[in-house]
Parts: C-alpha cells; structure tokens; sequence
C-alpha cells in the first residue's frame, strides 16, 4: 500500500506549508483598509431633557 508511505507526501506537505507561510502573508498584509479609524472624542456630549408635551 504506497499510501504508507510516508517520505514522499511528508516532504510535500512540509514544501506546501514552507510555501504559504512565505508566499501568504506579505500578500495578506499589503492589503489596506478602505476607511482609516477615526479617534473619538472624549468629550461628553450635553443632553437635555425632552419636552413631553402631554405630561
């Protein structure tokens, strides 16, 4: 049973991971976001209190 063998398809396993960790990421990471992360304000906001008219 040649499945058992495990010289050949160990050494392209290891081949076809060596390949995606250095082929991957440099192309995952050149991608940019489309819209830059704005700081929020610190500031609270100023609520007022509603005006019920029936009350």
């Amino acid at each position: 049973m040649p499945q058992l063998n495990p010289a050949p398809w160990l050494a392209i396993m290891l081949f076809s991971w060596l390949t995606f960790l250095i082929v991957l990421p440099p192309k995952i990471s050149a991608h940019l976001f489309p819209n830059e992360p704005t700081l929020q304000s610190t500031d609270k906001s100023k609520t007022s209190a509603w005006n019920w008219p029936w009350l």
